[in-house]
C-alpha cells in the first residue's frame, strides 16, 4: 500500500477551497490547502465581494448623511469625504478576515502550503515557494483556483487610469468621471459606490439590459432605479479601443451592431465584462483535464473530472461564478470523498446584486420558465405598501413570486428593494425544500417587517394580497 503525504490537498484558498479543506479536515482526512497569494480568502475576500462590500457599506453612509439624514430630523454640518480613512476601513476588514481563516486552518489541523501549485500527475503536485520547489502526494485533489478578469479587445488594463475591479477598489482619489465597461454585477455595484462619493458614473453595456442574467422585470427597475440615482446608461453598445493621456482616457465606442463611432472622455475606466477560470500554469492539460475552450474544466456530479482522483470545484466549473456556490460545491465534494452522501440544488442558490436598492434571485427567471414552456403563476407585491419600507422610507422595488400553475409549488423568486439580499434566504429555503407559494402565504411573518413583502407576494400568487 502507498504512503501519501496527504489525504487530500486542495489547490486554492478562495471560498470554496478553504471551506473544502476545513471541511474533509473535519472528516478525517488529512488536508493541505495549497495558495499562491500572501493570504488565504481567494478574489472573495482579498479583492472582490468583501473589501467591494465595505466600500459599498462605507459610501452609503457617506450619502445617507450628505443628502438623506435631513429627511429623517437629523441636521448636520458640512459633510467631508475623508477616502484615505474610507479605504483603510476597507483595508482593515479584510485583515481580520484572512487571520480569521488562518486561525480556522490552525483549529482543524489544516496545513497551509504558500505557493504556485502543478499538478505534476494524478495523485502528486508540485508547489514552487519562496524557498524553492517541493512536491507533495496525496490521494485526492480538488482545483479550486477560481477566477480571472476576463480581458476586453482594445483596452489594455494598467491600474491606473484602466482598471479592472482590483483597482477600482483602490483609487486614491474620486474620478471626475468613471466609465464601468459592463452591466453586470462587479460593474453596477463599483459604479454605485464612486457615484455616491462624487463621481459621474457612465455604465457601458454590449447587451440591450443590464444584470443579463436576472430576471428581466428586476434588470429594467434596477437600471431605471439606478438611472434616477444619477447613473448613466449606454446599452446596446460595444468599445472598441481605449486611449490613455496623462490626465484622461478616450474610449471608443459603437452600436453593437454596428454604426458610426463616438468618442467618451473620462478619467477612469473599469472593465467588468465578467471573468474567465483561471486554469493557466497548473499542469491541466499535460495530466489530460478535460477542459471546453474557454478553460472551464468539465465535471461529473461529484465533481470529478475525467481523471481519477482530481476534481474541480467554484468558478473554474460549468455554472454561476458565487462564492457561495463554490462553498456549496466545496463541502458536497468533500463529503463525497468521505463516504457521505451530498447533494446540490443548483435551483436554490441565490444570486444578490449589492446595488440600492440591492437585486436578488433564486429560482427560474420568467423568460427560463416561457422557453421550457411550463405554465406559472405569479404573485408581486411592491415594497411602498409594506409598512416597514414606509417607516424607513425604503419604498423601491418588489417581491416577485413564480410558482407551478398546476402544483402551486415555488419555481423562482425575485426581489428588488431593500436588504433583498438577507431576505431571499427565506425563498432559497422553500425551493429547496418544495414549498408552495400557499405554504409560505399561510406561515406567519412578524410585523412589521419587510420581509411581509414575501407573504404578500405568496398570497398574490392566487390573487389575494390583503394590503394591495
Amino acid at each position: 500500500m502507498t504512503d501519501f503525504d496527504f489525504d487530500l490537498i486542495v489547490i486554492g484558498a478562495g471560498p470554496g477551497g478553504y471551506v473544502a479543506a476545513i471541511r474533509g479536515a473535519q472528516l478525517g482526512l488529512k488536508t493541505a490547502c495549497i495558495e499562491k497569494r500572501a493570504t488565504a480568502g481567494g478574489t472573495c475576500l482579498n479583492i472582490g465581494c468583501i473589501p467591494s462590500k465595505a466600500l459599498l457599506h462605507s459610501s452609503e453612509k457617506y450619502e445617507e448623511v450628505s443628502k438623506h439624514l435631513a429627511n429623517h430630523g437629523v441636521k448636520v454640518g458640512k459633510v467631508e469625504l475623508d477616502l484615505k480613512a474610507l479605504m483603510a476601513r476597507k483595508d482593515k476588514v479584510v485583515e481580520d478576515l484572512t487571520k480569521g481563516i488562518g486561525f480556522l486552518f490552525k483549529k482543524n489541523k489544516v496545513k497551509s502550503i504558500r505557493g504556485s501549485a502543478r499538478i505534476l500527475k494524478p495523485g502528486e503536485v508540485e508547489v514552487v515557494g519562496e524557498n524553492g520547489s517541493e512536491t507533495f502526494t496525496t490521494r485526492n485533489i480538488i482545483i479550486a483556483t477560481g477566477s480571472d478578469v476576463a480581458p476586453l479587445p482594445g483596452v489594455e488594463i494598467d491600474e491606473e487610469r484602466i482598471v479592472s475591479s482590483t483597482g477600482a477598489l483602490s483609487l486614491t482619489k474620486v474620478p471626475k468621471h468613471l466609465v464601468v465597461v459592463g452591466g453586470g454585477y462587479i460593474g453596477l455595484e463599483m459604479g454605485s459606490v464612486w457615484r455616491r462619493l462624487g463621481s459621474k458614473v457612465t455604465v457601458v453595456e454590449f447587451l440591450d439590459t443590464i444584470v443579463p442574467n436576472m430576471d428581466n422585470e428586476l434588470g429594467t427597475t434596477l437600471q431605471k432605479t439606478l438611472r434616477e440615482q444619477g447613473i448613466e446608461f449606454k446599452l446596446s453598445t460595444r468599445v472598441t479601443r481605449a486611449q490613455v493621456s496623462k490626465t484622461q482616457v478616450t474610449l471608443s465606442v459603437e452600436p453593437a451592431d454596428g454604426g458610426d463611432v463616438d468618442d467618451i472622455k473620462c478619467d477612469v475606466v473599469l472593465v467588468s465584462i465578467g471573468r474567465i477560470p483561471f486554469t493557466e500554469g497548473l499542469g491541466l492539460q499535460e495530466v489530460g483535464i478535460e477542459m471546453d475552450k474557454r478553460g472551464v474544466i468539465q465535471v461529473d456530479d461529484h465533481f470529478k473530472t475525467n481523471v481519477d482522483g482530481i476534481y474541480a470545484i467554484g468558478d473554474v466549473i460549468p455554472g454561476a461564478m458565487l462564492a457561495h456556490k463554490a462553498e456549496e460545491e466545496g463541502i458536497a465534494c468533500v463529503e463525497h470523498l468521505a463516504g457521505k452522501v451530498s447533494h446540490i440544488n443548483y435551483d436554490a442558490i441565490p444570486a444578490v446584486v449589492y446595488t440600492w436598492p440591492e437585486v436578488a434571485s433564486v429560482g427560474k427567471t420568467e423568460e427560463q420558465l416561457r422557453d421550457a414552456g411550463l405554465t406559472y403563476k405569479i404573485g408581486n407585491f411592491p415594497f411602498i405598501a409594506n409598512s416597514r419600507a414606509r417607516a424607513n422610507g425604503s419604498t423601491d422595488g418588489f417581491v416577485k413570486i413564480l410558482a407551478d400553475a398546476s402544483t402551486d409549488e415555488v419555481l423562482g423568486v425575485h426581489i428588488i428593494g431593500p436588504d433583498a439580499g438577507t431576505m431571499i434566504a427565506e425563498l432559497a429555503l422553500a425551493i429547496e425544500f418544495g414549498a408552495s407559494s400557499e405554504d409560505i402565504a399561510r406561515t406567519c411573518h412578524a410585523h412589521p417587517t419587510l420581509n411581509e413583502a414575501i407573504k404578500e407576494a405568496a398570497l398574490g400568487v392566487e390573487g389575494s394580497p390583503i394590503h394591495i
